[in-house]
Parts: structure tokens; sequence; C-alpha cells
């Protein structure tokens, strides 16, 4: 198991979750659409910043050799924003995250399955299981009662 990968994507997990009550705040203040917007401008201001003192790790020529699908993230980018501010505003961090993450994985297994990303990974019972309690989880995260 390679450590430092799975804790880029726990941060970014965490990461998720804190912005999601940022953004729920912004968004009902200014309102949904607008607060995505102004999260994307501001993170693409970041972003091409970043670019701008040479932190890239690649290329932008490069970006016409990718398939056009791969380029379906941006607007999933607004998707997610909006959904995640939305939900999290209308039902609080733990719900709204407990249903985000649980359709990610399911997502993910599938995708992973299909091996979307050129790395095809099998799915055993082992992970079955897994996703069978995580299901179970998430009922029990989100029903109603104490």
């Amino acid at each position: 198991m390679r450590i430092v990968p799975l804790l880029i994507a726990a941060l970014a997990g965490a990461s998720m979750a804190v912005q999601g009550a940022f953004n729920s705040v912004l968004g009902k203040k200014a309102g949904a659409f607008e607060a995505s917007f102004v999260v994307h401008v501001i993170g693409s201001i970041l972003l091409g910043g970043l670019l701008v003192l040479g932190m890239g790790q690649g290329s932008l020529a490069k970006l016409k050799e990718a398939p056009w699908w791969s380029f379906l993230g941006g607007p999933l980018s607004v998707l997610i924003i909006w959904g995640v501010l939305t939900s999290v505003g209308a039902v609080g961090v733990s719900s709204a995250n407990t249903a985000i993450v649980s359709a990610q994985i399911v997502t993910a297994l599938i995708l992973d399955f299909l091996g979307l990303t050129g790395q095809k990974v099998t799915i055993g019972w082992m992970k079955l299981l897994g996703a069978a309690f995580l299901i179970a989880g998430v009922y029990f995260l989100l029903r109603d009662g104490s």
C-alpha cells in the first residue's frame, strides 16, 4: 500500500468536507450559482498563479492529446461544487458527505472495473463485501432517529 497518495487523498477528502461547509455559508448569502462561480474564479486565479510561478508538472500544449471526454471534468466540477454547497446547506455536513462519499466509492468501483483511467482493477468478493458494509453504514448514518 502506498501511504503518501492515500494521505493526499485523505487530505482532499477532509478538505472537501470543510469546503462544503464554507461554500454552503457563501451560497446562503450570495446564492448557489453565484457562490459556485466565485469559488471557481478564486480557484482559477490560484492555479493560474501557480502555473506562472512554474509549479506545473506537465505541459498545456499536450492538452490536444487528451480524449474529448476527459474535458468533462470542468462541467463536472461545477456540478460538484453546486451539489455540495446545496446539499450541505440543506442536510448538514455529515449527512451530505455520507451520501457524497458513498456515491463516490460505488462509482469509483465501477470506473475501476471498467478501467477508465487505464488501470483495470479486479473487483473481488472483499471489495464487494466492503461495499455492502458501506451501504449498511450509510443506512445507519442517514436514517432518522438516535
